[in-house]
């Protein structure tokens, strides 16, 4: 993969200090900028209660993200297809792992129900791992694309598994013709057997590579969660790996740990230094980059999917 040997040699660009790794001896205390008041709870029961009555997973409440009760309250939700459990047994995420239920054939439809209703016009759908299921679970993602756009007419985005690199199962995906195709790296390289485990950082740049070829004209996007030990010169190797692939998009964000069993939070990066590295991330091309504590991938990303 491509690297960016030449960063620090840029005039004029500055550089930022190295992680140090650092272990905790237990979860820390969220410093000043993670904590921010919560929304009124009315303005999230319209979406809490659609997604409840029509059976639906949300990575909102799964993943336990801490934008849940905004992106609520402005009635949009990422939601999860295939089911609420997980085949794979990542170190950073809080949704349940283990052997899933069979899929349901009615959740496109469920599915397009609720983007209806609450009147999405760009709709993120993610889903779980499924490597039990022999195409993991891309017609599935396939005729969700299709349901949600038929009822809605709304712009979607797919946030996919890596489907072990599979090209036929990547193509199923893209005969929908989603404008957003996204796979998140999630990290840097040396990290990824820690992070992700059974997830191989190639793989996933070759999902990346294959789908912005063969996506007649799809626009890629990736995300990676920041403070799990990375050095800033394995970050910028791994935004330019990722440019390297046609990458359009990109999100960076705070990891924060979901519980005590998960991987703990090697360091918190305060907002001047995502500011920072969203400006240097956009040097290198991205056509649009949302970087901030908060930042999800799928945060904000009818704005993004708009200005990209």
């Amino acid at each position: 993969m491509s690297t960016l040997k030449a960063w620090g040699e840029q005039p004029g660009l500055p550089v930022l200090p190295v992680v140090e790794v650092e272990t905790p001896a237990g979860r820390r205390r969220l410093p000043e900028w993670l904590k921010r008041p919560i929304p009124a709870a009315g303005g999230t029961y319209f979406t809490q209660n659609l997604v409840g009555e029509l059976g639906l997973e949300t990575i909102c409440e799964s993943a336990r993200c801490p934008n849940r009760s905004e992106c609520w309250t402005r009635r949009t939700a990422t939601f999860m297809v295939l089911g609420d459990v997980c085949t794979r047994p990542c170190g950073f995420c809080a949704v349940k792992r283990g052997h899933p239920e069979p899929v349901a054939d009615d959740e496109p439809e469920r599915l397009a129900e609720a983007c209806a209703r609450l009147g999405l016009r760009h709709v993120v759908i993610t889903s779980v791992t499924r490597d039990d299921l022999p195409d993991g679970g891309a017609e599935h993602f396939r005729r969700c694309v299709l349901a949600v756009r038929e009822r809605t007419g709304a712009t979607i985005e797919v946030l996919t598994p890596d489907f072990d690199g599979r090209t036929e199962a990547i193509d199923v995906v893209l005969a929908a013709t989603p404008e957003v195709f996204n796979h998140n790296l999630e990290t840097v390289a040396r990290l990824q057997q820690t992070v992700r485990r059974k997830s191989q950082y190639g793989v996933s740049l070759q999902v990346l590579e294959y789908a912005k070829r063969a996506g007649r004209g799809v626009r890629t996007k990736s995300g990676l969660m920041l403070g799990l030990g990375e050095t800033t010169e394995e970050l910028f190797e791994t935004l330019a790996d990722l440019r390297a692939v046609g990458c359009d998009f990109l999100t960076l964000g705070q990891y924060l740990q979901p519980s005590p069993r998960h991987l703990p939070v090697v360091r918190y990066l305060p907002p001047e230094e995502f500011d920072e590295l969203g400006r240097l991330a956009r040097t290198l091309g991205f056509a649009e980059v949302a970087s901030g504590p908060f930042v999800r991938s799928s945060y904000h990303a009818d704005e993004m999917a708009r200005s990209g």
